[in-house]
């Protein structure tokens, strides 16, 4: 048989070999080993790593962690092999499921059947719905849905809580013990809804925004609102990633905890929730308070509370014996006469001190009015106008005596002068010569034949122009 031949058919079920009888093939024949050692050689170099989808069936989990199983089609059928190494954050797989397994063609030479040895394993369509599920996240993630100002507070001690779930499933079966085994006083509304299949989410949203009404007639105020459904496939739980669920979620009145699907799984309907919780039983865990953390914060708060009212009640206790030891308490109508006269001693104090200040105050009320007489404007007003009357008198005969004094200076001066002045030489028979410009002349030098003069003499002047210039011989 070809290789070719025998690449084709290994798409099927099984390897067929025709082989020759012994006595016509070669001497040298292949052991069992040896030929299924080079199917697998020719498998792994001729085909190698392939993608391929199908349907799981027959799976077999080992203690050791290594996973077996079929992916078979309509027509078809072939072994796989994903070993515990590979098989980390992997989709949790099961009959039915529809995969598609990328691997390594080989042959599991014990047993000669060929296997695919799987390396990665994803949901059918998982490509798709993964753009669909971050287009949607992404769009609504805009427009702060998922901010966490929206976000409101869990209440903490709720009384009714509803759960929007599968009324049949797993999930509605641990919620119930979860809650009733933390906290049995809480009333529990289970508002059934189908969780998987076609219009699914139609039937959440509707529920859900049903109970936001909170005025329903029949039911409690509902404080807490539970969205969930056990684990499965990324198809299982995509109505929990439809729009209309995660508005119906972020529009709802009332706190609302999304617990869908396993601790990896994450949808819309968790984005839009006020808290997300990751599974089912963690989301009634977080709804409630554990009522044996409650009975012991209790019993703790009682010790508390024992020992502080124990030690105010010694407090007071002994504040009474103080109290009963006291002379206030052993001779009360004494210290009411003590107090009566130290009452009165500080009434006639007082008094004495305020007839003090009153006669202190009348004092200064009399010196400030004996100031303000004395400032009295009109008689300031006179005794500074008579000042001035004074003083004018004073400057005029000061003045008055001081011109006497001068002019007596003077009499002197002015004899001295009319002595020595040019009248007095005038009166003697002396003249002045001045030129026109009334410049004394004083010696011939200064004369030019042809000038203009005037000489004065004691009773007149004389004018005259110089015919001829003759210098003395004397000094």
């Amino acid at each position: 048989m070809r290789a070719r031949d025998l690449r084709k058919t290994a798409l099927g079920t099984h390897v067929s070999l025709f082989l020759m009888p012994a006595q016509v093939q070669n001497r040298d024949a292949l052991t069992v080993s040896e030929l299924t050692r080079r199917i697998r050689q020719t498998l792994e170099s001729g085909i190698g790593r392939v993608w391929v989808e199908g349907e799981i069936s027959n799976l077999r989990q080992q203690n050791s962690g290594h996973q077996y199983f079929s992916l078979k089609d309509v027509d078809a059928q072939i072994r796989c092999v994903l070993f515990r190494g590979q098989n980390r954050d992997q989709v949790a797989l099961r009959d039915g499921l529809q995969v598609q397994v990328q691997g390594d063609l080989s042959v599991f030479e014990a047993q000669g059947q060929y296997q695919i040895v799987v390396r990665i394993v994803q949901p059918k369509g998982i490509g798709e719905l993964q753009a669909r599920f971050e287009a949607l996240k992404q769009r609504l993630e805009a427009e702060g849905l998922f901010r966490s100002e929206r976000k409101r507070k869990i209440p903490r001690f709720p009384r009714t809580i509803a759960l929007v779930t599968s009324p049949t499933g797993a999930a509605v079966r641990d919620m119930l013990n979860v809650l009733a085994r933390r906290a049995p006083w809480v009333h529990l509304i289970v508002a059934p809804v189908r969780v998987q299949g076609d219009g699914a989410h139609e039937e959440i949203a509707a529920m859900i925004r049903r109970l936001s009404e909170r005025a329903i007639p029949g039911l409690p105020v509902i404080d807490t609102l539970i969205v969930a459904r056990g684990g499965g496939s990324i198809e299982d739980l995509w109505n929990f990633n439809e729009e209309s669920v995660a508005r119906a979620v972020a529009e709802c009145s009332i706190p609302v905890i999304s617990g869908v699907g396993h601790e990896i799984d994450f949808t819309i309907c968790d984005f839009a929730a006020d808290l997300r919780a990751p599974t089912p039983s963690a989301a009634a865990e977080v709804a409630v308070p554990d009522q044996v953390d409650l009975t012991n914060y209790l019993g703790r708060a009682r010790d508390r509370m024992e020992i502080c009212i124990r030690s105010r009640m010694e407090q007071s206790r002994r504040l009474l014996e103080l109290v009963s030891r006291s002379a206030a308490f052993r001779e009360p109508g004494r210290i009411l006469t003590e107090r009566q006269q130290r009452l009165d001693d500080a009434a006639q104090r007082m008094e004495a001190t305020l007839e003090t200040r009153l006669h202190r105050l009348r004092d200064r009320v009399d010196h400030a009015t004996r100031l303000l007489e004395m400032s009295r404007p009109d008689r300031l007003l006179a005794q500074r106008a008579e000042s001035l009357r004074l003083l004018g008198d004073r400057l005029e005969q000061v003045v008055r005596r001081r011109l006497e004094e001068q002019r007596q200076r003077l009499v002197p001066l002015g004899n001295l002068v009319r002595t020595l002045g040019p009248e007095s030489v005038l009166n003697r028979g002396y003249s002045l010569t001045v030129d026109a410009g009334g410049n004394v002349i004083s010696s011939v030098s200064e004369l030019s034949r042809g000038a203009r003069l005037v000489t004065r003499l004691r009773d007149g002047e004389v004018e005259s122009e110089v015919k001829e210039v003759r210098p003395g011989t004397g000094s």
